[in-house]
């Protein structure tokens, strides 16, 4: 049984931190689904990794091309896993489902900090995977490191 590890982003972007836990996914075997909204939100978000340094490539893609299954980290809107994720990042509010939570290795829910509804949305959701039972812990980087601040379930 997996967990929700909930990110509340206050000192670094999206773009900054999303590449570092993709980096600790990969380094742990998984491969993962990067599942968003909207998908020029995504379009935007696969340029934005292209663009990496060097030594940091992030093996990607968007979802809808002819090698989803080959994709070690693949973005997209929907809630299949055609790349087999073992890992789920959520972003700008994508739903998350108990059951994923349950058959994954981990779920993560990266949210804006200075959106009060994005803060609001990720409330929903703690309460929502933690009712069902679902093992979470919630991450802030507001001392300039992260740091776990509460954990439920599990």
């Amino acid at each position: 049984m997996g967990a929700a590890y909930f990110y509340h982003l206050t000192r670094n972007p999206l773009e900054a931190t999303l590449p570092v836990l993709l980096t600790k996914a990969l380094g742990a075997g998984w491969r993962v689904a990067v599942r968003g909204t909207d998908p020029g939100r995504l379009g935007w978000l696969d340029e934005k990794l292209w663009l990496g340094p060097d030594d940091g490539f992030l093996p990607h893609g968007l979802a809808g091309g002819a090698h989803d299954a080959d994709q070690p980290v693949l973005l997209t809107t929907g809630a299949d896993a055609p790349n087999g994720a073992r890992c789920v990042m959520s972003i700008d509010g994508a739903s998350v489902t108990a059951e994923e939570v349950a058959t994954l290795e981990r779920v993560c829910i990266l949210f804006d900090g200075t959106d009060p509804q994005a803060v609001e949305a990720a409330r929903g959701q703690w309460r929502a995977l933690t009712s069902a039972g679902c093992a979470a812990q919630y991450w802030s980087e507001e001392s300039g490191r992260w740091e776990k601040k509460a954990e439920a379930g599990g």
